[in-house]
């Protein structure tokens, strides 16, 4: 739970989780009031959907953090990078799971981080349909709260047999990495009990950090769709890795788990993209 801000200095990283989770909130009830034609634009693909609301959202994101002269630098999905002098950056995804919304499905969310040093030490992932929210700061545990419930401390489950492990994942928008993906999961999809794909990472890794799922994998994420997170897995206990040059094009693989299962999952990920590999000469 936060503390009331009368109690927390200007310049710690508790204020700077109050100042995410109220812009949060705030986006998130702005995404709630979807009109009815709104209109759909492509980004990477034809598939990659962005809407007016992604774009308003990052704004009032931005305009919020930034008030009251902040000179923080931020990243946004939409906005891109701006710098700034602070020694804050903000890193932003106004609409995780833009398709979800797209279809009236409740699994989207609002995350917002706060870096140090390029270190995140405050997040926040809003899911208004959901009417749940997840939150960290560094070194102060990993919380969720479900509606006007009481906040609830998260711990990662404590799984470490792949063939137990409930896990995540996701698909990249393009056809062709979407394939690759399909040939990784059904490479490996024996090992684990079963696989989820929700539609959005920023809700599998909470979901990670609250151990409803065990582990989660995805190809090519960024780092707004990953950065409070990322934060919240490891204030619960949790571990996330990232492979770099995972495919040809440079893209990475996140893993997240408990640190003894992350190891196994790891090496059956690894083995069974050199066997893909292998198999394509």
């Amino acid at each position: 739970m936060t503390l009331p801000t009368s109690t927390v200095p200007l310049d710690s990283d508790e204020r700077l989780l109050q100042r995410a989770m109220l812009a949060a909130s705030a986006a998130g009830e702005l995404l709630l009031a979807r009109p009815a034609d709104l209109v759909v634009e492509s980004k990477s693909s034809a598939t990659d959907a962005v809407t007016a609301m992604d774009r308003a959202s990052e704004d009032l994101l931005v305009r919020m953090l930034l008030a009251d002269g902040a000179t923080d630098a931020v990243l946004g999905e939409e906005g891109g990078e701006r710098a700034g002098s602070s020694g804050v950056r903000w890193v932003l995804d106004p609409l995780d799971g833009t398709v979800n919304y797209l279809y009236g499905l409740p699994e989207w969310a609002v995350s917002v981080a706060a870096q140090r040093q390029g270190r995140t030490v405050a997040g926040v992932v809003a899911a208004p349909l959901l009417q749940r929210r997840w939150w960290a700061v560094a070194g102060g545990g990993a919380w969720t709260a479900l509606g006007d419930d009481e906040p609830r401390r998260l711990q990662v489950g404590g799984e470490r047999r792949l063939g137990h492990a409930l896990t995540g994942t996701g698909f990249g928008y393009a056809a062709d990495r979407r394939g690759r993906q399909g040939e990784l999961l059904a490479r490996v999809i024996a090992e684990l009990r079963d696989v989820r794909r929700i539609g959005s990472a920023a809700i599998d890794l909470c979901y990670v950090a609250g151990g409803e799922f065990d582990a989660y994998f995805e190809q090519g994420l960024h780092e707004w769709d990953s950065a409070a997170a990322a934060l919240i897995v490891a204030e619960a206990g949790g571990a996330v890795e990232v492979l770099a040059d995972w495919e040809p094009d440079g893209s990475a693989l996140t893993a997240a788990a408990n640190p003894d299962l992350l190891r196994e999952l790891r090496a059956l990920l690894v083995a069974a993209q050199s066997s893909r590999r292998s198999s394509l000469g």
